[in-house]
């Protein structure tokens, strides 16, 4: 953003969709933290004037690295100015390095910034780093590395319905893109798109151990809310893990652990 208004340019931001490691090796890719849109809404809060999602798919990946900067770079979109990692690898098997791009743009007087990786406790905040912790529970720690809550989307799905017989019912989502964070009761914060209407929240990720379930599953109480959530996309913001799963010896147990948990959720 900076430079581009040294440069009286719009500030934009190229971003990749999917991970193109689900081209090259879809067995291990990673779960995406973001999706487009949400990554793009993230962006455009942070004072980017755009943000142009690249599909990406086996031709896309066979771009040579000079091509890619000549075809998508300089001819399409037109840069006069280029912001990068210094870790930044581009074109067909990732030949291209921050060198070749510096050489590149020398040649055409395109302005490059080089950045160094963001730092938190002796170690950057990467993608890898907050997906251990978010699979792991850590989405407070997660969180504070990230510029807003750690989010899941997804929409509201028939479930068992024992939630309600219990007194709390739940929302059981389905449809999640993203990774979803380690089993356990979570403090979180939902939005009920497509408005702004937002509700504190007990999630639970996993199995219902108590009623010989196997199946995890992503389940989001909303404290004081009363309606009918089917068919619904839900935004589940996650704030805290408050404890682990496990299994109670009788459903007075279970209701005075849930009475509890969404006392503790409120108060987050």
């Amino acid at each position: 953003v900076e430079m581009a208004r040294q440069l009286g340019l719009p500030a934009v931001v190229l971003t990749f969709d999917p991970h193109p490691a689900v081209i090259l090796r879809p067995e291990a890719a990673p779960r995406p933290l973001t999706t487009p849109a949400r990554r793009a809404e993230l962006l455009l809060g942070l004072g980017v004037d755009a943000v142009f999602v690249q599909p990406v798919d086996e031709q896309f990946m066979a771009i040579e690295a000079e091509d890619f900067y000549r075809r998508l770079l300089r001819e399409r979109l037109g840069v006069r100015g280029l912001v990068e990692g210094n870790d930044f690898r581009f074109g067909t098997g990732r030949r291209g390095t921050i060198d070749m791009l510096a050489d590149l743009c020398r040649g055409d007087g395109v302005e490059l910034a080089v950045v160094g990786p963001v730092e938190h406790g002796d170690e950057p905040v990467s993608s890898s780093r907050l997906r251990r912790l978010i699979a792991a529970g850590g989405v407070a720690v997660a969180n504070s590395l990230l510029t807003a809550p750690y989010r899941c989307t997804g929409s509201v799905i028939e479930g068992a319905k024992r939630g309600r017989t219990l007194g709390f019912p739940t929302a059981n989502l389905g449809g999640l893109a993203t990774l979803v964070p380690g089993q356990g009761v979570y403090a979180g914060r939902v939005t009920i798109a497509p408005g702004a209407e937002v509700w504190p929240a007990a999630v639970h990720i996993g199995p219902n151990v108590s009623f010989g379930e196997t199946a995890v599953s992503v389940e989001a109480h909303l404290v004081g809310f009363e309606g009918d959530l089917y068919g619904r996309t839900l935004h589940v913001d996650f704030l805290e893990r408050l404890r682990e799963t496990r299994r109670f010896a009788s459903v007075a147990e279970l209701t005075q652990q849930l009475t509890d948990d969404v006392q503790r959720a409120q108060a987050v």
